[in-house]
């Protein structure tokens, strides 16, 4: 009996003494489709090995709202605890993430906040609208976080909304942390004394010490190889490249002979536009098949039926559907919840790819444009004398006006003298002697005309 309570307190110690597993992944970059899916595949990885925490390593002045929304939620829903480590940057979208995690710890000096959304192009403050949007986000994300008892006995909220509002716009006054002059940014010590941080810590050790946690062993998520090739192609301005090809490669093949450099740039574009999105499962298959259905008429056009109809504009509507399509489900994830952000950013970036292909096709098909791409389009079509065809002298038509005279009798035809030059002439009306002044009236038919002065 002694020697089995003996092995079962053996057990029950080991099962003590296990480590926790702790799961590390980093956001060190700007938030945006790479990010994305490190978040994603971070947290599909963490789930499988069975990780009992997630450590979301962020050092980050932000970037794309509609993927930190994404990565906000991802977190917020995540089963397991989520602590943020914000070492030295959580700024704009970095914020919105690390308040979606459970607890926070901050570097001494590490600063938190300017959540505001500016414009990309020259950082200036989007109109109230955005505005509105984000401060509803942050304060969603704040109250998630619940209510527990304060000191005085009180029920409060564990993240002050109204804080995480006054991160976003000027307007927003918070007594005794900040007026409507400037947005709000925590550093350390400010994020500890409003509860928007948990503690302080040097790094990923620290945190644990201070969690209470001893045995812990650590597993960081790396990017692969593909992950980082992926990320490129899902990027927004990757992104309108690509239609841009696939768009002006398809214009220029409908005014080409046969297929193809356009229609194989076309295709490669298209490959690298919905492969990436179609192996993270965001590109629904059926997408994949409305451009493919889009392919088929515009070849069908081109080969089959004569002419440019119906069949040649159907296919450029799927295949611009299917683009526009992917866009959306690539920042919404869901075609259910399309939201204006995600609708603008879906919009931008097709109408960036449309006016980049006019530009390209413009450029091309012009005589700046290289011979390479313009040597099989009609543009660059000649009647050449090898090829049977005869050339026509244009240049009697430069003395339309010119007066001369008659060097011989023209009845109606003749030879006439003008500007020191000899040629052959036709009297519109009448005889006309030789001697007598003429006038050249038109050039057709490679003749010049004449009438009396």
């Amino acid at each position: 009996m002694k020697r089995l309570l003996l092995i079962m307190a053996l057990i029950a110690a080991t099962v003590a003494a296990v480590a926790e597993n702790i799961y590390l992944f980093r956001l060190d970059d700007e938030i945006g489709s790479k990010t994305w899916r490190y978040t994603r595949e971070a947290l599909n990885d963490a789930t499988t090995s069975g990780s009992d925490m997630v450590v979301v390593h962020l050092n980050t002045y932000g970037g794309s709202v509609e993927h930190a929304d994404s990565i906000r939620t991802a977190l917020l829903n995540y089963p397991r605890p989520v602590v943020a480590f914000v070492d030295n940057n959580a700024a704009s979208a970095g914020a919105l993430i690390a308040l979606a995690c459970d607890s926070v710890y901050m570097r001494p000096g590490a600063t938190m906040g300017a959540v505001t959304v500016v414009n990309g192009a020259d950082g200036a403050a989007m109109p109230d609208k955005y505005q509105s949007y984000m401060r509803a986000m942050m304060r969603s994300t704040a109250e998630h976080h619940g209510k527990h008892m304060a000191p005085d006995s009180s029920l409060k909220w564990r993240r002050d909304p109204l804080v995480a509002e006054a991160m976003v716009d000027t307007r927003v006054i918070v007594p005794g942390l900040v007026d409507s002059t400037r947005v709000l940014t925590f550093t350390t010590e400010e994020a500890m004394k409003w509860n928007y941080a948990d503690g302080r810590a040097e790094s990923v050790p620290e945190i644990l010490d201070n969690l209470g946690i001893k045995e812990y062993t650590i597993k960081e998520y790396t990017p692969t190889w593909l992950d980082s090739l992926i990320g490129f192609f899902t990027s927004p301005a990757v992104q309108a490249i690509l239609i841009m090809i696939i768009i002006g490669g398809i214009y220029m093949e409908l005014h080409s002979a046969g297929m193809g450099f356009p229609s194989a740039a076309a295709i490669i574009a298209a490959i690298l536009y919905f492969l990436p999105l179609y192996l993270v499962g965001i590109a629904s298959s059926w997408i994949v098949l409305l451009f493919v259905l889009g392919v088929i008429l515009v070849v069908l056009e081109i080969f089959v039926v004569p002419g440019f109809g119906l069949t040649g504009i159907s296919g450029i509507a799927c295949i611009c559907a299917a683009l526009i399509l992917g866009l959306l489900e690539h920042y919404t994830f869901s075609l259910n919840h399309v939201n204006g952000d995600a609708l603008w950013s879906t919009v931008l970036i097709f109408i960036s790819g449309l006016v980049l292909a006019i530009g390209g096709i413009a450029w091309l098909t012009s005589s700046h444009g290289p011979q390479w791409a313009r040597r099989h389009t009609e543009l660059m079509l000649t009647q050449q004398v090898s090829d049977g065809y005869i050339g026509v002298d244009m240049t009697p038509s430069y003395y339309i006006g010119f007066e001369g005279r008659a060097v011989t009798d023209m009845r109606p035809a003749g030879k006439v003298e003008v500007n020191g030059e000899e040629m052959d002439a036709v009297a519109v009306r009448g005889f006309i002697n030789a001697g007598d002044k003429v006038k050249v009236v038109k050039y057709e038919n490679a003749q010049i005309y004449v009438k009396s002065c």
